[in-house]
């Protein structure tokens, strides 16, 4: 990880907001944002900085870190796989008002919003979303590219796939295996296991699709 404090993003829209936020509060030094077009709003007054599939974003990000602030977890992944390819710099961000045991692991451009908590041996992968308020319980592990969203809780020893995502307030029960690209409605009470690529809603959980 660079030591520099200067961040770009890779997006600017609704889910950004929250990220430049978490990042602010860490007193990263934002030095603006590419998309495949300027934003017309612009509550941040940030620079726009071009498309990064057209211009040499190496030569702009020369001393910083590069953050890909996108809700959607297919778009996260592919603007991921891009700054990899690229070897550019990455973060976690984490927001102060959030606990993360130091027993657990957070993996790179994935954010913990405020007041969410991960607790001890937990491990959350790359590109994840833990967002404000949800829990993270002890020894679950997140895969790549997941979004858990507000209010949810994963209560231990919980298995949970790539590019899942889990809506705000739903339960998942402890000792849970969560499969690859799934949607869990918000509310939902998971008491079941659930495999790839299935849509899962209601309490408790049924398959929907």
């Amino acid at each position: 990880m660079s030591e520099s404090k200067n961040l770009f993003f890779l997006g600017y829209s609704g889910h950004a907001y929250v990220v430049l936020d978490v990042a602010l509060a860490n007193n990263y030094n934002i030095q603006g944002y590419f998309d495949n077009k300027e934003a017309a709003f612009n509550p941040y007054k940030l620079p726009y900085l071009g498309d990064e599939c057209t211009i040499d974003i190496t030569s702009i990000i020369e001393n910083g870190c590069i953050f890909p602030a996108m809700g959607s977890n297919s778009i996260r992944k592919k603007l991921i796989t891009f700054v990899k390819d690229y070897g550019l710099n990455q973060i976690e961000l984490i927001d102060p008002s959030a606990w993360v045991s130091p027993k657990a692991c957070i993996g790179s451009s994935s954010v913990v919003a405020p007041n969410a908590i991960v607790n001890s041996l937990a491990e959350v992968g790359d590109g994840c979303i833990i967002n404000s308020g949800a829990v993270i319980e002890h020894e679950c592990k997140v895969g790549n590219f997941s979004h858990i969203a507000p209010g949810a809780v994963l209560a231990g020893n919980i298995v949970l796939g790539s590019l899942t995502f889990v809506g705000a307030n739903a339960v998942i029960k402890q000792g849970i295996t969560v499969g690859d690209n799934v949607t869990i409605g918000a509310g939902s009470v998971v008491l079941k296991d659930i495999p790839n690529g299935e849509v899962w809603v209601g309490n408790p959980a049924k398959r929907i699709k």
